[in-house]
This record gives C-alpha cells, sequence and structure tokens, in this order.
C-alpha cells in the first residue's frame, strides 16, 4: 500500500479531470502536469506545478520531449525499500512520484478519419505517455498508476476512507489495467503501420496477426445451458452487431447473436425490400419484393414449418402490415431490423417472448476478413464478397435464358453465398421456395430443397453453390419440373451433366465461381 503525496497528471480524455484534481487537492496533494492538462487545471483555479518547472527543463521539439526525464522515471521507477535507489534520489534531487493519471494521444481516432495523412498519425502517437504507464506499472508496490477515467470516482473514495493510502489489491489491479491499455494501444499502432507502410509483401494477410476485443456483455450462456459466454466487440469504434439496441425482450442468448448475424449476412446485399428467416444459422426462406409485408410473407411461406422459432432480419423499417404478418406467423425468437414505425412497435412489443432490435443500415457493413477457431489456432481468410456481372453468365445448353429471367438467378446467387454447404436453392422470382442445406451429398441438398418447394418446384430455376458431381441432381430437377439450373462448373463430369440437361430441354449456366461456405 503507499499514501499518496504527489500526483502527476497529463490526460488527452479531459472528462472527470477537474472534480478528481480537486479531490486530489482537498487532500493535500501535490499535483505537477503538462501542457494543457495543466492549463486546465490553472483555469480551474487548481494549484499545479508544470513539468517543465518540476525537471527544470523545458519541452522541446514541439513537446514531443517533456516527461522523458530522470527527474520523472527516477521518482517513478524507485525501489522504496531498497537503500541504494533511495540514496540516489537524494543525491540527484530526485522526489518521489505516488500517482500518475494518464491516459493517452487518441491515435485510434485520428487514423479512423478518412484519407488522414501519414504525418498527422504519427504526430498522434505517444511516447510519453505509456513510457510513464509503464514506469509506474512496474513499480506498482509503489505507485498508483491511473489510466480510465472511470476509476477516478472509486480512487478518491478509497483516498478519503484511507487518509490518502491505496491498498495492494487497487495498486495490483490498477497495474493490470495499465498494461492492457498499453498492450493494445502498440497492437493498434503496429496494426496501423503495417497496413500503410509495408510493401511487396506476397500475400495480402498479416504475417503475424493480433486480436484484440473488448467484452460488450455477458451472455445468459453459450450455445448450451452447461457452457457460459459473452459478446466481444473488436477494438476501435463500436461498428456491427456491437451498436444493435434491444428495444424490448429478455436478454439475447450466444445463439441469437449467431443467428442475427446470419441474418443480416444474408439480406446485406439485397437492394429491394427483403426479408430473412434463420434458423440455427441458415435461412429457411429468403425473399425480396417491392414491399416488406410481400417480402416477409414470401420468406416465412417457403418453408413455416422450419421458420418457427426463427429469427427474422429485415432491410427496411418495419410497418404495420409486417408487423401483423409476424404476429401471425406464431412464435419467432428476435426480429432485427433498421427500424420500427410506431405502430409496428406497440404490436410487437405485446408479445411478451420476442426479443426486437435495432441496427442501422450503415452498421451492416461487412468485415473484410473472416476468422474461424480450430484447435490450436485461427484460420484467416477473406470474406466472401465476391460479384459477377449478368455478362458473365454462360450458357452452357442448348436452351437459352431470356433477358427477363436473370433478375431470379442474380438473387439466388446472392442468398446461396450465405447458406451452408451442400447448398441447392429454388427460387421463383425473387423468392426462395425450397432449401437444401449442410448435407454431405449435393444429392441429398437438392432432394430436401424440392421436397420442401412441394408443387413450387415447378417452374423454378436451381442455384448450386459448387459444382453438379453427377447427373443426378438434374434427372431429378427436370422430375421436379425445375426449368433452369446455374452452377459454377468445372466437375470432370460436366459433359455429362450438360448432356442430362439437353436431354431434359432445361438450360443450365455456369458462373465459374464456388460459394461454399462450411
Amino acid at each position: 500500500m503507499i499514501k499518496v503525496k504527489r500526483a502527476l497528471i497529463s490526460v488527452s480524455d479531459k472528462a472527470g479531470l477537474i472534480e478528481f484534481a480537486r479531490g486530489l487537492q482537498a487532500l493535500g496533494i501535490e499535483i505537477i502536469s503538462t501542457g494543457g492538462t495543466a492549463r486546465s487545471l490553472q483555469a480551474a483555479n487548481i494549484p499545479v506545478k508544470e513539468v517543465s518547472d518540476y525537471t527544470g527543463f523545458p519541452e522541446i521539439l514541439d513537446g514531443r520531449v517533456k516527461t522523458l526525464h530522470p527527474m520523472i522515471h527516477g521518482g517513478l521507477l524507485a525501489v522504496r525499500d531498497k537503500p541504494e535507489h533511495m540514496e540516489q534520489l537524494k543525491r540527484y534531487g530526485i522526489g518521489l512520484i505516488d500517482m500518475v493519471v494518464i491516459n493517452l494521444y487518441p491515435f485510434e481516432r485520428v487514423i479512423e478519419k478518412k484519407n488522414v495523412s501519414l504525418e498527422e498519425a504519427i504526430e498522434n502517437l505517444d511516447i510519453g505517455g505509456p513510457s510513464m504507464l509503464r514506469s509506474a506499472a512496474k513499480n506498482f508496490k509503489s505507485v498508483a498508476v491511473v489510466c480510465n477515467p472511470q476509476r477516478y470516482k472509486d480512487i478518491l473514495q478509497e483516498l478519503n476512507r484511507n487518509s490518502s493510502i491505496l491498498s495492494d489489491t487497487v495498486l495490483i489491479n490498477l497495474a493490470i489495467e495499465a498494461f492492457q491499455l498499453t498492450s493494445r494501444y502498440d497492437t493498434i499502432i503496429f496494426n496501423f503501420l503495417n497496413n500503410r507502410l509495408k510493401t511487396g509483401e506476397f500475400s495480402s494477410l498479416p504475417k503475424e496477426l493480433t486480436l484484440r476485443y473488448s467484452k460488450v456483455q455477458d451472455l445468459r450462456y453459450g450455445e448450451n445451458p452447461h457452457q457460459i459466454g459473452a459478446f466481444y466487440h473488436s477494438s476501435g469504434e463500436l461498428n456491427g452487431l456491437a451498436k444493435m439496441k434491444q428495444l424490448h425482450g429478455k436478454e439475447l442468448s450466444f445463439n441469437n447473436l449467431l443467428d442475427i448475424n446470419a441474418a443480416i449476412d444474408t439480406i446485406r446485399d439485397l437492394e429491394n425490400p427483403a426479408a430473412v428467416i434463420i434458423k440455427h444459422n441458415s435461412p429457411t426462406g429468403v425473399a425480396e419484393d417491392r414491399q416488406l409485408a410481400k417480402a416477409y410473407q414470401a420468406a416465412w411461406r417457403c418453408d413455416p414449418v422450419s421458420a418457427f422459432g426463427g429469427i427474422i432480419g429485415v432491410n427496411r423499417k418495419i410497418d404495420l402490415a409486417t408487423a401483423l404478418l409476424i404476429v401471425k406467423s406464431g412464435f419467432m425468437e428476435c426480429v432485427v431490423a433498421p427500424g420500427y414505425e410506431s405502430s409496428a412497435m406497440d404490436l410487437l412489443s405485446n408479445k411478451k417472448n420476442i426479443r426486437l432490435l435495432e441496427l442501422g443500415l450503415t452498421d451492416w457493413a461487412q468485415d473484410r476478413f473472416d476468422f474461424k477457431r480450430v484447435s490450436g489456432g485461427v484460420l484467416l481468410q477473406e470474406c466472401d464478397q465476391k460479384k459477377f456481372h449478368p455478362s458473365e453468365l454462360k450458357v452452357v445448353t442448348k436452351a437459352q435464358i431470356s433477358k427477363s429471367q436473370i433478375p431470379s438467378l442474380l438473387f439466388g446467387w446472392k442468398v446461396i453465398k450465405n447458406i451452408k454447404s451442400n447448398a441447392i436453392v429454388l427460387v421463383k422470382g425473387t423468392k426462395t421456395v425450397g432449401i437444401g442445406c449442410g448435407q454431405p451429398s449435393r444429392i441429398d441438398s437438392t432432394i430436401t430443397a424440392i421436397r420442401k418447394a412441394a408443387k413450387n418446384a415447378k417452374g423454378s430455376f436451381l442455384i448450386s453453390e459448387a459444382f453438379l458431381p453427377k447427373s443426378d441432381n438434374v434427372k431429378l430437377a427436370a422430375k421436379a419440373g425445375i426449368r433452369i439450373i446455374m452452377q459454377p462448373g468445372g466437375s470432370i463430369a460436366d459433359n455429362e451433366v450438360i448432356r442430362e440437361a439437353d436431354k431434359a430441354k432445361m438450360c443450365m449456366v455456369t458462373t465459374g465461381i464456388r460459394h461454399f461456405k462450411h
């Protein structure tokens, strides 16, 4: 434990600064400070000694050097129960510093600015702050290191209760928090400079990968009740699901968030009013229409049995017509939408067991990379954002497609990349009528999609996210009355598959792009 007699304060974020400094002053604690912090304290009539007066050396190099001085770091690093250390301080006239209150230049906020220059980023890279934090945290038995303004109130209460003394427990926790901050700060700097300055790399993926996440909330449990779970957001400004607002219903579960994410992934590329229902991370139905209510109704009708208890995602504000259909759908776990009309909100919030969530479309931007956890490490890949132009479609059969049929094919292609392999989707217009997914064999997925579509399979278009390995899929499609098949192509059995399509007088187009999702 230590009795705080002298504190050094140098902060970029001045939230709560004046109240905290006044509390220290009331306890008789001497305050030394730098630049803008010192001016803020002086303007509030709080006695403060500037660092340049304390060290006897002026700030130089446009303020780049001001606290990097033995008078500062000697007072922080001295081991107080070591006689030779204390003798050296006495010999050189160095005083002890019992507390540092530091937060760092806003490097992270600066580099988030569009087209930020390298020079501006570098000038907002803090050197003295992290150095003092590390010095103080290394000597945590004798120095309190405060890097989080949210701690000010608790620290003042502790100092007031204990005659300006801080306990060992408080000192240890503060030191850990300081090292956590400097570690995160260095990681952000490394990632920025690595991306901005490195050239000539053979891969666009980093040679070393450092991930930093902050907890958003604890969850009721993980995938199952016997597993604990929590939601973390990536470092930096909140985005994606971390910005989602819960407007109604009980707390979210681990599986809810996975399904909400799948819902957003499925409809983020659909431009017209669109709806999806997700169950166990897979779509049960997806649809676009001019009216959101019609899109939702079509998505639900694709597989109403599987939709029960699902997650609804839409890309427009929910109106009363859509809300009425949701109520009629029976039990649904969650709804995520860019907003809710007041009448729709009133109606839906009467349902006790539904969670209503709001997430603006501007927060639906896709991450650049996708991570998958494996034993002993992670796999990293670019997210699947591959797009193609209709002109790239290649008709490989005698039967041709018309211009009016292309939007249905493009809709199916946007949907299928978000469905677990092996995946088969049957579409009519811009609506799914049958989905087969997650099967070890493609023929099983085809059977499932046709079975779920029932009579709606006739006249539909079949989309496959990978090549058809055999002609059996084509035979099944022809028997069900499917008119067009779209697939990547590239199988050694392509000629056989195309011959079967010609035999059935079906049209087949290839994309040359595979969309596996494991």
